[in-house]
């Protein structure tokens, strides 16, 4: 695969491709929360019963997902492979992510592990934690 600029003599337009993929390296750094830009895209949302995770993973293969709980923090990992391209070809633009990925998200203390449910479907990763009995609402009773 051959990556050339659609205006090879263009000293400018090479400048600002390359701050921009500067800044996009210093940006991803690591953080408590994971990386904030990264991929896959996740939402984590919630109910009284449960907490919902979507992972947003297209063309990755669900045998490929690992998914791990550990310490109440929930880990995926995975890896999404190269589309197969000529090496002849010129390729202007690349923007479509390919290699390992892992994203990390931590759970709140009420969730029950052993219950635990991911299904894949649609190139979306949908986990779903329910919390734990003691901290479902209930109605009390005034007598």
């Amino acid at each position: 695969m051959v990556y050339r600029s659609f205006f090879p003599r263009d000293f400018f337009s090479e400048f600002d491709r390359l701050q921009h993929a500067m800044q996009q390296a210093i940006s991803r750094g690591p953080s408590i929360r994971g990386r904030s830009h990264g991929f896959p895209a996740i939402n984590v949302g919630g109910t009284a019963n449960s907490v919902d995770i979507y992972v947003f993973a297209p063309g990755v293969d669900p045998a490929a997902l690992d998914v791990q709980y550990e310490r109440g923090t929930l880990s995926i990992s995975g890896e999404r492979k190269l589309p197969d391209v000529d090496e002849n070809a010129n390729v202007h633009i690349d923007e479509r992510f390919a290699g390992r990925f892992r994203r990390v998200v931590s759970l709140p203390d009420d969730v029950d592990p052993s219950k635990i449910e991911a299904n894949y479907r649609n190139g979306v990763l949908h986990l779903k934690v329910a919390r734990s009995e003691e901290s479902q609402p209930r109605r009390i009773p005034v007598q």
